[in-house]
């Protein structure tokens, strides 16, 4: 696990390649934007903790399918969960995802 929460970290991109993280918490930051090729850094990450940043637009959140083992991710406080259909487009887009905001996915929802 790693802790990057309370900084001013405006992008999630440049990482090392890491084959054994598998939990981020990257909450209360400035993050705009996420690298499209993450799941190739992060192979094994399976939680992402997102909340509290600036992601506003669906298409932000699109790079997150990368992420191939990702299961638990939280995007409070993001302008994005107020986008219409936002809880539904990310379970679309994250076929393994089992927690999406604290709440269980529905399979009946994919």
């Amino acid at each position: 696990m790693i802790d990057l929460s309370d900084n001013e970290i405006v992008r999630l991109e440049n990482f090392p390649f890491m084959n054994r993280l598998g939990t981020l918490l990257i909450n209360n930051n400035k993050i705009t934007c996420i690298n499209p090729n993450l799941g190739e850094f992060l192979p094994k990450m399976h939680t992402l903790v997102l909340t509290n940043n600036r992601l506003t637009s669906l298409a932000e959140i699109d790079p997150l399918a990368s992420l191939p083992k990702l299961q638990f991710l939280s995007l409070l406080d993001n302008t994005v969960t107020k986008q219409p259909d936002y809880r539904l487009y990310v379970i679309h887009k994250l076929k393994h995802l089992r927690l999406l905001d604290f709440k269980k996915v529905n399979q009946q929802c994919q």
